[in-house]
């Protein structure tokens, strides 16, 4: 795929802008929602908030993991924090799948 592709040049993905990516987790039985986030192709870390509230930047530190148990708990992938808030707003039904192998490192 595009994502996975690697240019030889600057060892980023193809398609590479520079902008932030999320990965969401809902954990159902306790309300939460985990985001993982990169900026600049770098690791964010993880932030975990109540699935009624808003993500921000600054909730995000490298040290935070998702929690393993989580694995089937996956919402998808986000370009934008602002796009993850926005899905958080829904509060429609989660369609949650297993964790892809990319969401996981």
């Amino acid at each position: 795929s595009t994502m996975a592709a690697l240019s030889r040049r600057d060892a980023k993905p193809i398609g590479y802008s520079g902008a932030l990516g999320f990965a969401l987790w809902i954990d159902t039985g306790n309300k939460i929602a985990w985001a993982q986030g990169t900026q600049e192709y770098r690791p964010m870390g993880c932030a975990a908030i109540a699935v009624t509230d808003q993500f921000r930047l600054v909730d995000f530190r490298q040290v935070r993991r998702h929690p393993s148990n989580l694995v089937d708990s996956f919402a998808g992938f986000y370009g934008s924090l602002e796009e993850v808030n926005s899905r958080l707003r829904e509060r429609s039904p989660w369609k949650l799948r297993a964790t892809p192998f990319l969401a996981t490192s």
